[in-house]
């Protein structure tokens, strides 16, 4: 498989290989996972008090939903230059003034007492959490063996669905009880904390460590050439399947954005839930999307385990299922079995996520895994995450929130297109890469 070496550590330091960690890896996991969950609990805690403040403000669904898709959009724009700028400034520090920023703006939101502020506050959420998924999956996978990458992609980015559940839960709750400003407060000093935990608990030279005792790569000048624009480039776009992978990926997300952004308003709108009811019952949704991601992730490894291949076939099932059951479901009149339909296609709606991060992790080099990752996440928020909540929002001032929502989840159909073809070219891409990097090896 393209990327695995077998360079001996020794070999790249000159002296004896340390040990790798037992406990380090899943240390850095645990912190790194927390600070996801909360950026999401940050981005979500606006779906939780939608409807408060459409009553409070008289807004539009057009405006709520972009309040909600400001943050992906930044996410989406900033996510590439802010990333390629942590691999050159250091991982670590990037990711803890990314967090500081995300929570401080988060505090603002607090404080807003209008759209126009309290979008101004949304958009530095946005800035804040440009590059942290990207930045914090190449740190996650840097300390870990090689063949968890699916599984261990799954879950750090499961750490999204379960932040959104946190957020929508929490702040459904605090909302309810201490007003709509307290939720947001509570989001911001949780990332605070956080913040200030990472930052003492986890350094550069501990990872650069790790890594060696793995025996990945140690950082040459060779890798740091390759971080050029123009072969950069080429890394990360030259091959086919790799862009199916992006856009693939990116089209399923819309789905699953939209859902998020949507469901404690659909449910209190349909169901006449209240804020906190809506926001728990929302959460529950989020919450077998999160626990699906990473079932999704630990079953693409486990059949993909002899033929890499296979991870297709996986990505292409889940974006199919998932689109049958979303478009049953809200077709179907409000009840339980509307809700259980609703349920089964959340499981799978981020399946996917796991073997598109896996695919871009074996067609790129681990020197540029966080620029790698940052390009994924920038097509998940310009094509996906983005555009979810704003074109729901502007659909359901035309035809209804269960209209839109009936339309939305068709958008898996052209995922599913995108897989089909990325498999088509997996494997020949595969081997033109391993040769290009055997060329240069040997050059060397």
């Amino acid at each position: 498989m393209l990327g695995q070496h077998s360079t001996h550590p020794t070999m790249l330091t000159g002296k004896p290989a340390a040990t790798a960690s037992r406990l380090y890896p899943w240390l850095v996991f645990a912190l790194s996972f927390g600070l996801l969950l909360s950026d999401y609990m940050s981005r979500q805690v606006l779906n939780a008090v939608f409807p408060l403040l459409k009553a409070e403000w008289a807004l539009t669904d057009t405006e709520l939903g972009a309040l909600g898709g400001i943050v992906a959009l930044m996410v989406g724009l900033l996510t590439f230059p802010l990333s390629i700028l942590a691999d050159r400034w250091g991982r670590v520090k990037s990711l803890t003034l990314m967090a500081a920023l995300w929570s401080l703006a988060t505090l603002g939101c607090a404080l807003a007492n209008n759209f126009g502020e309290m979008f101004i506050a949304r958009l530095c959420v946005g800035i804040g959490e440009a590059a942290y998924g990207s930045v914090g999956i190449a740190v996650v996978l840097s300390v870990f063996p090689r063949h968890l990458r699916a599984s261990l992609s799954s879950a750090f980015i499961a750490g999204g669905a379960f932040g959104s559940v946190l957020g929508m839960a929490a702040g459904g709750t605090l909302s309810a009880h201490f007003g709509w400003r307290w939720a947001f407060a509570g989001m911001a000093i949780f990332g605070l904390v956080l913040v200030v935990i990472y930052r003492a608990l986890i350094t550069e030279p501990r990872l650069k460590a790790q890594r060696l005792a793995l025996g990945e790569d140690a950082p040459t000048e060779s890798h740091r050439e390759s971080l050029a624009l123009r072969p950069l480039l080429s890394a990360l776009f030259s091959a086919r399947s790799i862009l199916c992978a992006y856009v693939g990926s990116a089209l399923q997300l819309l789905v699953m954005g939209a859902l998020l952004a949507w469901m404690p308003s659909y449910l209190s709108r349909y169901y006449g839930m209240a804020t906190d009811r809506a926001g728990m019952t929302a959460a529950a949704f989020v919450l077998a999307a999160g626990v699906g991601m990473v079932a999704c992730g630990a079953l693409t490894d486990w059949v993909a385990r002899r033929s890499p291949a296979r991870k297709w076939l996986m990505a292409i099932a889940y974006s199919l299922a998932c689109c049958a059951l979303l478009a049953v479901a809200f077709r179907l009149p409000a009840g339980a079995a509307q809700l259980a339909l609703i349920a089964a296609g959340m499981v799978l709606v981020g399946g996917t996520a796991g073997p598109a991060s896996a695919v871009v992790a074996n067609l790129t080099h681990p020197a540029i895994h966080a620029t790698a990752f940052a390009t994924l996440t920038l097509a998940n928020n310009l094509l996906g995450l983005a555009p979810g909540p704003f074109v729901t929002g502007v659909l359901a001032d035309r035809i209804g929130l269960l209209g839109a929502l009936q339309w939305i989840p068709l958008t898996g159909l052209l995922a599913a297109a995108c897989f089909i073809a990325g498999r088509r070219y997996y494997t020949a891409d595969l081997q033109r890469l391993e040769h290009q990097r055997n060329a240069q090896q040997a050059a060397n």
